[in-house]
């Protein structure tokens, strides 16, 4: 019996979502990517699950980008526009997740690898991570959401020269563009992201939801529109039951206990 693709581990209320194609560094092809997707959604319904983890099996790659070879083994324009359809499809239902994401770069991340890590709430890089767009260097470009949500993240400039040469990306100069939040040695990606994920699933359910929401959609507005819907979100978390409950719990100098109500 053929491997999962996708494999998930649950350590209370942080699920690890694992890319499992080592032999091709896990490169992503529609089987993978529709495994992906339906495991998002078990995730996403799972109320014991509240942050979500990305990462890639082994310890040479995230993933390394689109399956080259089941790419170019196809042929006629359905065949691509249905990868296309596909990797749009399930990127941007990561990006519109309603539970944090972070993703534990833990080696190459290349093409549709770094293309997912943009669709991915918090970056934590192994000191082994390179990120890039090398689609340029096979006649290609960024279709996966990459040409898109790259100008939205770093200056337009910086986004250009990544598009434009394809070139490598380090770790260090991940972080110093602003792709990611942090790189760590190899040996502390695991223990650094467990920190974040607990930190991070012990806050309101509720409140990280709507939040994520407001981010998301507000930034896509001007912001005329968006502080109105700012406005709309903070009515219902100010009179939802984990904001008297965080108030409490501050008045009364105990930890919070959210219940995402």
């Amino acid at each position: 019996m053929a491997e999962k693709a996708i494999l998930i581990d649950r350590d209370g209320p942080v699920a690890t979502l694992t890319i499992n194609r080592p032999k091709t560094l896990n490169a992503l092809d529609v089987p993978t990517l529709l495994e992906m997707e339906k495991a998002l959604d078990q995730l996403e319904r799972d109320d014991e699950v509240r942050v979500i983890v990305f990462t890639g099996a082994g310890d040479r790659a995230f993933v390394a980008g689109g399956d080259i070879g089941d790419l170019n083994s196809r042929q006629g324009l359905a065949h691509y526009e249905e990868f296309a359809e596909v990797v749009h499809r399930v990127f941007r239902r990561i990006e519109s997740c309603d539970k944090p994401t972070i993703a534990a770069v833990n080696g190459w991340a290349l093409g549709g690898g770094t293309e997912l890590i943009l669709a991915i709430d918090i970056r934590i890089l192994s000191e082994k991570a390179r990120l890039g767009l090398p689609e340029i260097t096979l006649g290609l470009f960024p279709g996966a959401g990459g040409t898109q949500r790259l100008i939205r993240q770093i200056p337009l400039c910086r986004a250009k020269e990544i598009m434009f040469t394809g070139d490598h990306i380090s770790a260090e100069e991940a972080v110093s563009y602003g792709l990611a939040n942090k790189v760590v040695p190899a040996d502390e990606l695991a223990s650094t992201v467990k920190e974040l994920a607990d930190k991070i699933a012990h806050k309101s359910p509720l409140v990280l939801k709507l939040l994520k929401r407001g981010l998301l959609h507000g930034g896509d507005m001007p912001l005329s529109a968006a502080l109105p819907y700012e406005q709309s979100l903070i009515g219902l978390v100010l009179d939802s039951a984990d904001a008297h409950e965080g108030c409490s719990a501050f008045l009364e100098k105990r930890p919070a206990q959210f219940k995402g109500k």
